[in-house]
């Protein structure tokens, strides 16, 4: 039977950030019935349907209403991770658009960002192939990568290059002239930015024979995927990057690889990797830090005033990671490009915010504990397996304070690992 500290790590690692409520029901249920209900949770979610899908604001002014389309959707986003109940489905699609990297920057319009991530969390789970082809004719991915310009008379190489280099293969896997074969594959699609949906103009598309991967046909979008998921070289890539993000930097063993690979899903993938031994240590992202934090506060953004989730998109701006805005088609960074010291800034700051806005009752958690216990009812509330004495020295210093107790625990370097 696992211990309450492997329970804790799959659930940090699974989630944005459990709750020590969940880590005690784990405790009951198991490991393996824990992850079990992770992957297949029982009855609907009813913390998603707190955060239905939003009406967007028309546009009336086409630069003012359009960033104000686009807040919308990161701020219902951010509710809907705090809220959702099926966590590993939700982290899992915030996953997916790091790997799938889109940036409003370019794209511009709220209903294709929304669309977009409508997308992943449908395909999120389920098997890579529906992903891809499903991709391929996104239509804020087909602006992103400058698919719209991609004509028979014009090829343009950007998405079917990151399709095979960032989405599918990985580098080394593919030639130059695989790139330009690809284009001509993904030729003729458009995209209507007003009604959201992406189209095959049959007189832009190349339909003539191709030669991709060492096989020749009239490759169109689907062929093109279809050829790209048979890749031996597929699987193991999709592999490889779960592994890097929820696992850690650590050489994934021969054995889990194989065993992975043999996986028809996603989430069967998933269950794998986080079952399997080898596991490193591994930094937060800025948004598995701040939705973690608020799920365990009991803060909703849904329930803040603008200025409020302002503050917080500005706390995510600052610490370099905020959703709908990845920096490159590379999605972000992981592991210590998180621990600059203007980023350990930044977190102070922000748990600071966070630790005034606690409410009354999580204090009174933290509080009701003797003064010398304090910092260990604070890792318990914020699930950390224990404070260095480094740590602890600094906690139990201002233990007579839940609130900047509270601050100095969220902004902790133990705080920071998931």
């Amino acid at each position: 039977m696992a211990d309450r500290k492997a329970l804790a790590h799959l659930l940090r690692r699974a989630t944005f950030g459990p709750t020590a409520e969940e880590v005690d029901a784990a405790e009951r249920a198991g490991l393996s019935a824990t992850l079990d209900a992770l992957i297949s949770p029982a009855g609907d979610d009813a913390g998603a349907a707190r955060t239905p899908v939003p009406k967007l604001p028309p546009v009336v002014n086409e630069k003012t209403d359009r960033a104000a389309q686009i807040r919308t959707v990161g701020y219902w986003w951010l509710d809907r991770m705090v809220q959702a109940e099926d966590q590993l489905h939700e982290k899992l699609t915030f996953f997916w658009h790091g790997h799938w990297a889109t940036s409003a920057d370019k794209v511009k319009y709220g209903p294709l960002m929304l669309g977009h991530q409508q997308t992943l969390a449908r395909t999120a789970l389920g098997d890579f192939g529906t992903m891809v082809r499903a991709m391929v004719r996104d239509p804020a991915l087909i602006i992103w990568l400058d698919g719209q310009r991609n004509t028979v008379k014009a090829p343009n190489e950007n998405l079917a290059r990151e399709l095979m280099e960032l989405f599918t293969l990985g580098v080394g896997h593919y030639t130059e002239q695989d790139v330009r074969e690809g284009a001509r594959a993904l030729t003729g699609w458009v995209v209507d930015p007003k009604s959201g949906t992406a189209s095959l103009n049959p007189k832009r598309h190349d339909a003539k024979p191709k030669t991709i991967l060492g096989t020749t046909a009239d490759f169109d979008a689907d062929g093109f995927a279809a050829l790209l998921l048979g890749q031996p070289a597929c699987p193991e890539f999709i592999a490889r990057r779960l592994w890097l993000r929820y696992c850690g930097d650590n050489p994934i063993p021969e054995a889990v690889l194989a065993e992975a690979k043999r996986q028809s899903t996603t989430a069967a993938m998933l269950r794998v990797l986080l079952l399997a031994d080898g596991h490193a240590e591994l930094v937060k992202q800025p948004v598995e830090w701040l939705v973690g934090a608020l799920r365990q506060l009991g803060l909703r953004p849904g329930d803040m005033p603008e200025q409020q989730r302002k503050q917080l998109q500005g706390g995510l701006n600052q610490l370099g990671q905020v959703p709908l805005r990845p920096p490159s088609v590379g999605g972000w960074p992981a592991g210590a490009a998180w621990l600059t010291t203007s980023a350990t800034q930044a977190r102070l700051k922000m748990a600071q915010l966070l630790a005034g806005k606690a409410p009354q009752p999580v204090l009174d958690r933290i509080g009701a504990a003797p003064k010398g216990q304090r910092a260990d009812a604070l890792a318990r509330l914020l699930v950390v397996d224990a404070f260095t004495d480094r740590t602890r020295a600094a906690l139990d210093a201002v233990a007579g304070d839940p609130r900047r107790l509270l601050a100095l625990g969220l902004a902790s370097p133990e705080y920071a690992i998931a």
